[in-house]
């Protein structure tokens, strides 16, 4: 890149030493905007984090998608890990952004869907300092986080969530598998057709496993929106471990017998494979009743 820049200046020389009658392009400049990024900290912080905070703690569950002393404790985490997020001076001795606002910023950009320019106005950061918080906020959080929870379950694990199951009243569950549709915004023309579902959006699809206390261990995200979950369930590598061996053994007893293999709770257009357990569509009696209304509100993770 640099040498196709260097070629570039170049060229531009020799043209400009050549045709000396040519006025020389204009020399568009950075305009300067002093957006007074102390003030954006003290708002912030006075609104959320002060001693007595303007907004409530249930608004900032709403607003951050987490609750106060998460989201703090990644702040600190990313602030100590990762050096972008450092306050600093600059060369007259002004403190620079502070890790709440960079913090803050990737967030609302996750959380809302924003545009980079759309976070100015509150905290103070220009389009190309937010597109560069969101970026290392990603790396720092996989770096500093993925270790403990982008991971699969251990044995461990596995354990913690069988136990939950069978306190819940369902033996052996580990989860509840389901799909979910996120909406392309700016899905290309050309594949409009193939990412396209009922809803006339196109979208992309998020395979996930989630625990009752909220652990999404298993995420797999991409396919087009056309597909049903059936379809998505065919290249997923939920199962993979299984097929390999390498899944940790499981063994629990139901009504006397002894199972080898967990399961997950899901709705009814799953297949009808021992690792899925459905609810039932028409349920007549009192016992097919109590299990429909126990197995769709555990499903609810």
């Amino acid at each position: 890149m640099v040498e196709e820049e260097v070629d570039s200046i170049v060229e531009e020389i020799q043209y400009n030493y050549t045709h000396p009658d040519v006025p020389p392009a204009p020399i568009i400049r950075r305009v300067h905007i002093e957006r007074d990024r102390e003030e954006g900290h003290t708002r912030l912080w006075n609104d959320y984090f002060s001693d007595n905070p303007t907004y409530t703690n249930a608004m900032f569950r709403r607003r951050f998608r987490m609750n106060k002393p998460l989201f703090l404790r990644i702040v600190t985490a990313i602030e100590n890990g990762v050096p972008y997020f450092r306050q600093r001076r600059d060369a007259t001795g002004r403190l620079g952004l502070s890790a709440l606002q960079k913090c803050t910023s990737a967030i609302r950009l996750m959380a809302y869907g924003y545009s980079a320019d759309a976070v100015d106005e509150y905290l103070r950061l220009a389009e190309t300092t937010s597109h560069k918080c969101l970026l290392h906020f990603v790396e720092g959080v996989i770096n500093l986080f993925g270790d403990e929870y982008l991971r699969r379950p251990t044995a461990e694990d596995l354990q913690r969530l069988l136990n939950i199951g069978e306190h819940r009243g369902f033996p052996g569950m580990i989860g509840s598998i389901d799909c979910m549709h996120w909406e392309w915004k700016n899905c290309p023309t050309a594949w409009k057709g193939q990412y396209t579902c009922g809803s006339g959006k196109p979208s992309i699809v998020l395979e996930a496993v989630a625990s009752q206390d909220l652990w999404i261990w298993h995420a797999f995200f991409g396919p087009p929106g056309s597909l049903n979950d059936i379809n998505v369930l065919d290249h997923s590598p939920v199962f993979d471990d299984i097929l390999e061996g390498r899944a940790p053994r499981v063994r629990y007893i139901v009504n006397g017998r002894q199972y080898k293999m967990a399961y997950y709770l899901t709705n009814g257009i799953y297949p009808k494979w021992a690792t899925f357990i459905q609810s039932i569509t028409l349920p007549r009696g009192r016992k097919a009743k109590l299990f429909a209304q126990w197995q769709e509100g555990c499903r609810k993770d």
